[in-house]
């Protein structure tokens, strides 16, 4: 069960406003993780004058720092939040300048990837609040570009998006087939146990790693990722859950044979792979 890879599909570090990707990496490896993906932070939280190349060169950053200074595997994820855009647009810049430095930032995400800098982009969307009719379009156009974008590059996409149920999941799969992309590889971040394909519609579920969550999951199969989406802010210590909690859950819940360990392989190897088009260790 030890030597099992146990992978957090979703996991931040920040060592302006946290604890930063050592301490984040050691503590997940104590707990007995072994690969974290991450997706750079929002650019303000860097800084006023933050840009988007910025804030994706230093996850690449963080990023290299693990890999070289522990034993954690840890891959980047880059892209352009959709928060992003709002801010644009509450800050008075016109919805079409707005949208187009979005565009600018993704197909810098884009370039990145096939660098081999990165394994996918992400986190891309649209907002968990609610916003204009005008502003919600832009969204889910720049949705549909990412998609085209990551077609070409050949890799996935991490999704931040509302609470998603059957409908916004068919939603997302009917935009991935207009861009002709996998949708295995669109990856909807924070997703709960939409586990069988008639719920998630072909994308791959990255399911929260809460205990009910998880467990009813694991009622319908193993075709998801697992994640924390950490945040890694001491003003918001643990949230959205602690850094220790995926091997903590995958390892309780092989203790108590709700897990096995042919399932637990496949979440955290085999479905990563496959996604992603990498091999871990």
């Amino acid at each position: 069960m030890d030597q099992i890879p146990i992978t957090d599909n979703h996991i931040h570090v920040d060592p302006i406003n946290g604890e930063g990707p050592l301490e984040v990496a050691k503590k997940f490896q104590r707990a007995g993780g072994t690969v974290m993906i991450i997706p750079n932070k929002p650019t303000w939280t860097l800084g006023d004058k933050c840009t988007f190349k910025e804030a994706m060169d230093q996850v690449i950053k963080y990023v290299e720092e693990i890999n070289t200074q522990t034993d954690v595997q840890a891959f980047a994820i880059v892209g352009a939040h959709p928060a992003e855009l709002s801010r644009l647009i509450k800050e008075g810049v016109p919805m079409e300048k707005a949208e187009q430095s979005m565009r600018d930032a993704l197909q810098t995400a884009q370039k990145i990837v096939i660098r081999g800098k990165a394994i996918g982009i992400g986190e891309i969307g649209r907002p968990h609040y609610d916003v204009s009719p005008e502003e919600m379009k832009i969204h889910n156009e720049l949705i549909h570009y990412t998609f085209e974008l990551a077609l070409d590059a050949d890799c996935a996409v991490q999704l931040h998006t509302e609470s998603s149920g059957e409908e916004q999941f068919k939603e997302f799969a009917q935009m991935a087939d207009d861009a002709g992309i996998d949708k295995q590889r669109v990856i909807k971040h924070f997703s709960g146990p939409l586990v069988l394909e008639e719920e998630n519609h072909g994308l791959t579920p990255s399911l929260i790693a809460t205990k009910k969550v998880i467990i009813e999951g694991l009622k319908k199969g193993n075709n998801f990722l697992m994640e924390t989406d950490y945040l890694d802010m001491k003003s918001r210590p643990g949230a959205v859950l602690g850094p220790k909690t995926v091997p903590r859950r995958t390892k309780a819940l092989m203790q108590n044979g709700i897990l096995s360990e042919d399932d637990a392989y496949k979440i955290h190897v085999e479905n990563v792979e496959k996604v992603y088009g990498i091999r871990l260790f």
